[in-house]
């Protein structure tokens, strides 16, 4: 049997985003929080040097990484994937919840995993668009360490494509801001696959 061969994966919510209306913001590009030095830089000490760093193309994951980065003093720039990015919220995006057609927002609520705002997305359809990139990358960068600072609704797909989960399983995982959700895959071995090493870790 060949040897095994294990990837890491560090899958990193951004820091807090400065939404003082509480607007709905999933594919907005929306400014980030980073004055928390202290926990910026608890995380950092637990991340692994010499890592593929990857982020989505919104400004919040790119900022909340390279700052990390600049705390690890590792001079890295993340590539961006514009697939990691978190849910579409179409017609609803830089709205507030209170001032949505309750119709619309009532049906969404019904079904979360599987209904859609208008001309946005649902779970479900972030579920199937993580799903390859997380496969190729998981295969390009074999026996790595990936750093990928991303979106809640990103880490829940991620889960979901690795463990074979359910969309109400996934829904499940409450994940924080600066929380680290640590999964491996490993090949060469009798029984290869996925396993999860922590969820919503904070330092």
């Amino acid at each position: 049997m060949d040897k095994a061969v294990t990837t890491r994966w560090w899958l990193v919510r951004h820091a807090p985003v400065l939404n003082p209306e509480r607007l709905v913001y999933g594919r907005s590009d929306m400014p980030v929080d980073l004055t928390d030095e202290k926990a910026l830089r608890a995380l950092s000490r637990h991340l692994p040097n010499d890592a593929v760093w990857i982020t989505s193309h919104l400004s919040r994951t790119l900022d909340t990484a390279l700052k990390l980065l600049e705390l690890m003093d590792e001079n890295i720039l993340p590539t961006r994937e514009t697939g990691f990015a978190e849910q579409h919220f179409g017609a609803w995006e830089k709205k507030h919840w209170n001032d949505l057609p309750k119709g619309e927002t009532t049906r969404f609520w019904t079904d979360f995993a599987r209904q859609h705002p208008p001309n946005g997305e649902s779970f479900s359809d972030v579920v199937e668009r993580v799903g390859p990139i997380f496969d190729r990358l998981t295969r390009y960068w074999a026996g790595r360490d990936i750093v990928a600072v991303i979106h809640g609704g990103t880490v829940r797909a991620a889960l979901a494509n690795a463990l074979g989960l359910s969309l109400e399983a996934a829904l499940s995982f409450h994940i924080d801001t600066l929380g680290v959700t640590r999964i491996e895959h490993i090949t060469g071995v009798d029984q290869p696959g996925w396993r999860v090493t922590g969820v919503n870790l904070r330092y």
